[in-house]
C-alpha cells in the first residue's frame, strides 16, 4: 500500500508540473525558476488544529503556535570519523553535524569491519556508539554497505559458494543485531560492475548475474528485519543499472529505495542531467536517495597528491552549485534523501569535498545549506482558532512542537505533519495544561 501511494504521488506531481517529456526538455534556468513552486506543492502540507476544552467544546480565540523540530526529508552525510576525534574537536564535529543534518551513514565495509575472521567487536562497538549518539539527537541512521566487491577482506574466500555462505551469515547477523539502532541498509553496492572482480562476490555475480546475487542478498536482509528499509546502491547511472532494477522488480525482490551515487570529482553534473536522472529512475515507482554526493571546493580530479587544498574561489563555486543542486533535488517528488560525502575536507580520496574544512570550520556551502534546510525550508508559524475552535496552518513535512495558548493556560504536543490531510485535536486539561 505504501508503495502504491508513493507511485500515485509521483505521478500526480509529475502531471501537475507538466508532462514527463516536457519536463525533461526544460533548461537549467527553467528548472530552477520553477523549483520553489514544486517545493511548495510536494514538500508542504496543511494541518487543521482543533482546540477543545476538557468537556470537548470548541475553544475560539486560542493562539496556536507550530514550530518545526525535524524534517521528514533526509538531509544526511556519512559520520564515519565521529569518535576518531578527541575532546573539543569531537564536540565541534558533532555540533556542526547535528545543527544541519538529520541522517547519518555508518560504515560496515567487510574488509575493515572484520579484518580477521570473527574479529568484529571493535567495529561493532564503534558503530553501536555512533548509532546511539545519533538516536539521542533524532538523527536517522543507515548502514553501508553489507555486500560489495571492494573493501573485500584479505582473508575473504575466493570460492563463490563459501563467500556466499559467509555473506549470508554477515547480512543476517548485522541486520538483526542493529535492529532499532539502524533500520536502513545499503544491502548491495555497485553490482553492475562486480563481475569484473576476482573475489568471491565477483565470482558469484559472474555465475548468477547481478540481479540474482542482489536479489538473494535482499531476501537475506528482509528476513532478518522485515520492517527495514533496504536499498540497492550504484554509481553506474546507465542502462545496466536500469536493467538490474527492472530484473529486481520483475522478480519482486524486497528493495524499497533506489540509491544513486553522484561523486563529482571530475566536474559538476549539469542540472539538466541531474533532473533527467531523477526522471529516469522515478519510473520504477520507488523513492530515490542520492546516497553519496561529492562536490569539490578545489581543483577537480581523482588521482592527486592527498590531501589537496580547498580555495576561496572553489569554496564560492561549491556553495553556489550545492544550493542549486539541493534545491533541484528537493523539488523532485521522487527524491527522499541526499547524503553528502564527506563532512570534512580531506576525507575520501583526500579531496577538498567537505561541508566543513579540515579544521572543522564551516565553509560557504555549509552556511548556504543551513540557510535552506533550517530557514527557507523550515516552518515556524502561528494562528488563532475561529469560532469552531479550528486553526489551519501550513508547513514543511516533518516533526512539530505545537503549542496552544489561552488565557487559562497552555498545552503543548508533538505532531508529525505528513502528506495528505492532517488533523490535530488538542484537548485542554482542567488545570490549563
Amino acid at each position: 500500500m505504501k508503495n502504491a501511494v508513493f507511485v500515485l504521488l509521483v505521478l500526480v506531481c509529475l502531471t501537475s508540473i507538466s508532462c514527463h517529456a516536457e519536463v525533461k526538455k526544460m533548461s537549467a534556468e527553467e528548472l530552477m525558476a520553477t523549483a520553489d513552486s514544486r517545493i511548495e506543492q510536494i514538500r508542504k502540507a496543511d494541518v487543521e488544529v482543533k482546540v477543545v476544552d476538557p468537556t470537548g467544546r470548541p475553544v475560539p480565540g486560542a493562539r496556536v503556535k507550530a514550530e518545526q523540530t525535524r524534517h521528514a526529508f533526509l538531509f544526511g552525510c556519512n559520520i564515519f570519523p565521529l569518535f576518531s576525534y578527541q575532546g573539543e574537536q569531537r564536540l565541534t564535529y558533532g555540533r556542526e553535524f547535528a545543527a544541519l543534518l538529520n541522517y547519518a551513514t555508518l560504515p560496515f565495509y567487510w574488509g575493515s569491519y572484520e579484518p580477521q575472521p570473527g574479529q568484529t567487536q571493535s567495529s561493532r562497538e564503534n558503530n553501536e556508539r555512533i548509532a546511539r549518539w545519533c538516536k539521542e539527537r533524532g538523527i536517522a541512521t543507515k548502514g553501508h554497505p553489507l555486500v560489495w566487491h571492494e573493501v573485500y577482506p584479505a582473508w575473504g574466500p575466493s570460492d563463490l559458494d563459501e563467500a556466499k555462505a559467509r555473506l549470508k551469515a554477515r547480512v543476517e547477523e548485522l541486520v538483526a543485531h542493529f535492529k532499532g539502532l539502524i533500520d536502513r541498509w545499503d544491502v548491495v553496492n555497485e553490482a553492475t560492475v562486480s563481475a569484473r572482480f576476482e573475489n568471491g562476490f565477483g565470482r558469484w555475480v559472474k555465475r548468477d548475474g547481478a540481479a540474482g546475487a542482489v536479489g538473494e542478498a535482499l531476501e537475506w536482509a528482509h528476513r532478518a528485519h522485515p520492517q527495514a528499509t533496504l536499498l540497492y546502491n550504484d554509481f553506474n547511472v546507465s542502462p545496466d543499472f536500469e536493467k538490474l532494477l527492472e530484473d529486481l522488480a520483475a522478480a519482486k525482490r524486497p528493495f524499497q529505495v533506489i540509491g544513486i551515487q553522484s561523486h563529482m570529482h571530475g566536474g559538476e553534473w549539469p542540472l539538466e542531467r541531474a533532473w533527467e536522472v531523477c526522471q529516469t529512475y522515478a519510473r520504477f515507482g520507488k523513492p530515490l536517495h542520492f546516497t553519496e554526493l561529492t562536490v569539490l571546493s578545489g581543483e577537480h580530479g581523482w588521482e592527486k597528491a592527498k590531501p589537496w587544498p580547498s580555495t576561496p574561489e572553489g569554496e564560492a563555486k561549491q556553495a553556489d552549485y550545492v544550493a542549486k543542486f539541493y534545491t533541484l533535488l528537493f523539488s523532485h517528488p521522487a527524491v527522499e534523501a541526499i547524503t553528502w560525502w564527506d563532512f570534512m575536507d580531506g576525507g575520501w580520496q583526500g579531496a577538498p569535498a567537505g561541508l566543513v574544512r579540515a579544521d572543522l570550520t564551516p565553509k560557504p556551502a555549509y552556511e548556504r545549506l543551513l540557510s535552506l534546510v533550517k530557514s527557507k525550508w523550515w516552518t515556524k508559524t502561528e494562528g488563532e482558532t475561529d469560532e469552531s475552535g479550528s486553526c489551519r496552518l501550513r508547513g514543511f513535512l516533518g516533526r512539530y512542537r505545537v503549542t496552544v495558548i489561552t488565557p487559562k493556560g497552555y498545552k503543548q504536543q508533538e505532531f508529525d505533519l505528513k502528506r495528505g490531510e492532517n488533523t490535530l485535536t488538542m484537548k485542554l486539561a482542567g488545570s490549563g495544561k
